[in-house]
């Protein structure tokens, strides 16, 4: 009877943790967009009609852009001597010129956080040989009212950062195909 008893016990933690885990999944590796089939990428949605405001901030170019890039520190950067912050402020200002609209001066404005890593693939905390194969990535999260309402990041494969502007398309295209 204790065997059993000690038997149901287990399999009911593991269940419980199991649906736990499920419940509490914020973050995904994201499939749910065509471009994002393209390299890793991630996503958390965090208020879904937060972002439906913020898409028409987009459209009226209501947005305050945050940029930042993290060249490798342990190995050579490679990224250095193509991309640099004004390319990558250029990038996103002519990804984000294709979703304008109309202006509309209005008192809120989204801000657009993002940065740029460049892999840095001779840091010796790389857990394995896959953890060497991109070339960096991108974080971009987008707030309202001072609170995080999207979270993306992407990968990007080409160590001059030319497919950097795509992958930007490709987090645009994430953010504005969510739906309330």
């Amino acid at each position: 009877m204790k065997k059993i008893l000690f038997t149901i016990t287990i399999v009911a933690i593991f269940l419980g943790y199991g649906i736990y885990e499920q419940v509490n999944k914020k973050t995904i590796k994201s499939k749910r967009v065509a471009c994002q089939e393209k390299s890793i990428t991630f996503e958390k949605i965090v208020d879904k009609k937060k972002v439906f405001e913020s898409i028409q901030l987009i459209k009226t170019q209501n947005i305050k852009i945050v940029s930042d890039i993290e060249y490798s520190k342990i190995m050579k950067s490679n990224l250095i001597n193509y991309y640099n912050e004004e390319d990558s402020v250029n990038d996103l200002k002519s990804v984000l010129a294709k979703y304008y609209v109309n202006e509309h001066k209005d008192s809120r404005s989204l801000v657009i956080d993002y940065y740029i890593y460049e892999n840095d693939r001779e840091d010796k905390g790389k857990k394995n040989k896959k953890a060497k194969l991109y070339s960096g990535y991108l974080v971009f999260e987008f707030k309202l009212d001072g609170k995080m309402i999207y979270k993306i990041q992407t990968d990007y494969m080409k160590d001059d950062g030319s497919d950097i502007k795509e992958r930007m398309n490709c987090v645009f295209k994430s953010f504005t195909s969510i739906t309330h």
